[in-house]
């Protein structure tokens, strides 16, 4: 049936909740599983007025930005460990999420994406549409949406 599961996760309750799923199904089907997540780039520096927005340098962002992103996939990777599913990690940068779940499940071999519903609420979620609709509406590579 399906032998290597994607299963991105922006380490939100509902992504967390989808991952206990997704690896229990690829444990029930003998799948291994990749677990993504997509982090966003650098943010620009402001100046208003003569006031600079003080963010990290490019690179202590970086470093931040893949201490968080290695906290989300541990979970995943622990869950993996914890039900004997093998487990790759995978981190990257991408403003287009969407883009980046389908274009690392097709570039992996992924035959299925596993993913939640949805994460963000409320307003974020209006403005920024959801990406699992979005990854519903663009991949050729089967969607299983998990709540």
């Amino acid at each position: 049936m399906y032998k290597h599961i994607l299963v991105p996760s922006d380490g939100s309750e509902f992504s967390q909740a989808a991952a206990r799923q997704a690896v229990s199904f690829a444990k029930g089907v003998g799948a291994r599983v990749t677990a993504l997540y997509v982090k966003p780039p650098h943010p620009v520096h402001y100046y208003v007025e003569g006031v600079e927005f003080n963010l990290p340098s490019p690179n202590r962002y970086d470093e931040l930005d893949e201490q968080e992103a290695q906290r989300i996939l541990g979970f995943v990777a622990g869950l993996c460990q914890e039900a004997g599913v093998s487990c790759d990690k995978v981190s990257l940068t991408s403003d287009v999420v969407h883009d980046a779940i389908i274009d690392s499940a097709s570039k992996r071999g992924c035959d299925l994406i596993c993913m939640a519903s949805h994460g963000r609420r409320g307003l974020s979620a209006l403005l920024l549409g959801s990406e699992t609709t979005k990854v519903l509406t663009h991949s050729k590579i089967p969607v299983l949406v998990l709540r």
